[in-house]
């Protein structure tokens, strides 16, 4: 059956006239005349009885349904981009993954170790994309994922990589460690947030035993690696996991608050739907991931 859907000409004149909010501009982009543009456009907006945009006496603006096409249509032509420089630069041969990760574990454990896949695998190509809230395969162009997770989803398979065990750090100038800790050592002392995890510290002091006034106060942060930034800039306190900070605390660059470690409700897997189990570069990744992990898990010393 035929496929319902308008020209891949007329489909990237309106993105780059959705994105630049003008004719002119979209018929530079893409060299060609800006009547060019124009025919495209209502050719398109024929196609799907739908305006587009709007004409004023200053130009163009996309209409609430341009706006939202506009959208979904650039994240297509990306994909189609995307697709076709890997067979480009693979030349048809070996494969591509797609890979959302966890930001701060990608750059602090994963791209470190990953010459080592692409030595033993130079035709596959692993790409990072970051990924820090909870998302479905469904939406987007993922193989697969690396996750800090209470446990796996509906209608994927995972292989578990790692425990969390999170330390409470500073800068030096900020903390003196200390075999033990009082509630009250901590008045005045500023505590990083970060924002997908509210009550972090709420749960490191109750295993300590501890009720401490304000912790859920302070600057609120995304990132690990935002975080781990502020603390080691004397901005605060901060739980981080270990094996995101292991240089940063030989170096002295940060320091523990307590001889202590708490091991999270969250797990690191390496996640993917079903579908894609027979996915030999997927395979092949994920056999040297957990290899990777293991050996991690076997060198990292006791908490």
């Amino acid at each position: 059956m035929r496929r319902n859907i308008p020209s891949t000409t007329a489909l990237a004149l309106f993105e780059s006239a959705a994105r630049h909010q003008s004719f002119t501009q979209a018929a530079e982009e893409h060299s060609v005349t800006q009547s060019a543009v124009c025919r495209q456009i209502a050719g398109l907006e024929d196609f799907l009885s739908v305006k587009l945009f709007r004409r004023t006496k200053r130009g163009v603006l996309l209409t609430e349904a341009g706006a939202s096409y506009a959208r979904n249509v650039r994240s297509r032509l990306d994909d189609v981009e995307r697709d076709t420089l890997d067979m480009m630069a693979r030349g048809g041969a070996g494969g591509a993954l797609e890979l959302g990760v966890v930001p701060t574990f990608a750059a602090r454990w994963l791209v470190p170790r990953l010459a080592r896949f692409h030595q033993g695998h130079p035709d596959i190509t692993v790409h990072l994309s970051s990924r820090t809230r909870p998302f479905l395969f469904a939406d987007t162009a993922l193989d697969a994922a690396i996750c800090a997770v209470e446990a796996g989803w509906p209608g994927t398979e995972s292989c578990f990589l790692m425990d969390e065990s999170i330390v409470a750090v500073g800068s030096p100038a900020l903390v003196k460690p200390k075999r033990s800790l009082k509630a009250g050592d901590l008045n005045g002392v500023p505590l990083l947030q970060m924002s997908t995890r509210p009550y972090a510290w709420r749960q490191w002091f109750t295993s300590l035993g501890l009720t401490v006034e304000g912790d859920l106060a302070g600057a609120r942060m995304e990132l690990f690696s935002i975080t781990t930034e502020a603390a080691i800039h004397g901005q605060g306190l901060a739980l981080i996991p270990r094996f995101l900070i292991e240089d940063d605390l030989k170096q002295g660059r940060l320091v523990e608050l307590v001889k202590h470690e708490f091991v999270s409700d969250r797990r690191y897997y390496f996640i993917y739907p079903e579908q894609k189990s027979d996915n030999t570069a997927l395979a092949l990744f994920r056999a040297w991931l957990e290899e990777e992990a293991l050996r991690y898990r076997s060198a990292a010393p006791a908490g």
